[in-house]
């Protein structure tokens, strides 16, 4: 089996790698997540309950 660990193209950025969970987000990029959830709960409850 290949050993990849020699090679040094994977280290290309200097910088160290940030998970989504631990980047800022601002109030802006909350609401319109919020609003997306919410519209994506209409559609998938609400408006197959009133075309029953």
């Amino acid at each position: 089996m290949a050993d990849h660990h020699e090679h040094d193209h994977f280290k290309e950025f200097d910088y160290e790698r940030v998970t989504s969970p631990m980047q800022e987000i601002t109030s802006g990029q909350a609401a319109t997540g919020a609003i997306v959830a919410l519209v994506g709960i209409l559609v998938t409850f609400v408006v197959p309950l009133l075309l029953v």
